[in-house]
């Protein structure tokens, strides 16, 4: 089994990261970051499981999430210096992928929308209400997803998703777009970003 978030990349991304990858191993029970921990390596899972825990105020510790192998840890890191928000601590024998923040970091300045757009200016609408409700929906799917591990494979985007996506390309891209629906004929004057430019904020152009 490979890392599914690795494997979805483009191959522009891949290449960027790729030298900087190494494997291993992690033992059951292994402290990778405790709140409050700069995030200096991330990890891709490729097997096993990573679990995110809350510490409560009389030091007990409550499992709020699991990292397998369609996700990762520590990725916020790849866009600026993070701390850990949760003690991150192996749940299972795991073989993962690693990657410095720092190279991480690196391989985010070069690639795709990097210098236009965050992953939130694409996949969140700007709006107040719709933006909040959309993080709240967003975070109890992921979330059950991950607890019962029966997300899809490949990674695909859903309907409602899709639609805040385009809107937020149109949004972005207003003047273009104006232009070229000013000068199509009346039956091609429906907007798809997406079907020809699927990869373009990870990487894809």
């Amino acid at each position: 089994m490979q890392n599914r978030l690795l494997e979805a990349l483009p191959a522009e991304d891949f290449a960027l990261i790729a030298p900087q990858l190494s494997q291993v191993d992690l033992e059951r029970g292994r402290l990778l970051y405790d709140p409050g921990d700069l995030i200096d390596v991330v990890y891709f899972p490729h097997d096993g499981v990573i679990s995110l825990m809350t510490l409560m105020e009389n030091g007990a510790a409550i499992e709020s999430a699991t990292i397998g192998c369609e996700g990762a840890l520590g990725l916020m890191a790849a866009v600026g210096p993070r701390q850990s928000l949760s003690r991150a601590i192996v749940q299972t024998p795991t073989r993962a992928s690693r990657i410095s923040a720092a190279a991480l970091h690196d391989a985010w300045l070069k690639s795709g929308h990097r210098h236009a757009a965050t992953c939130v200016e694409c996949h969140l609408p700007h709006q107040g209400l719709a933006k909040w409700m959309a993080k709240a929906e967003h975070g109890f799917r992921h979330s059950a997803a991950f607890t019962l591990q029966n997300f899809k494979e490949p990674i695909e985007i859903t309907a409602p998703d899709r639609r805040i996506v385009l809107e937020n390309c149109v949004r972005c891209h207003a003047a273009f777009v104006h232009d070229v629906l000013a000068s199509a004929p009346p039956h091609r004057r429906e907007i798809d970003c997406l079907h020809g430019h699927a990869g373009a904020g990870h990487g894809g152009g």
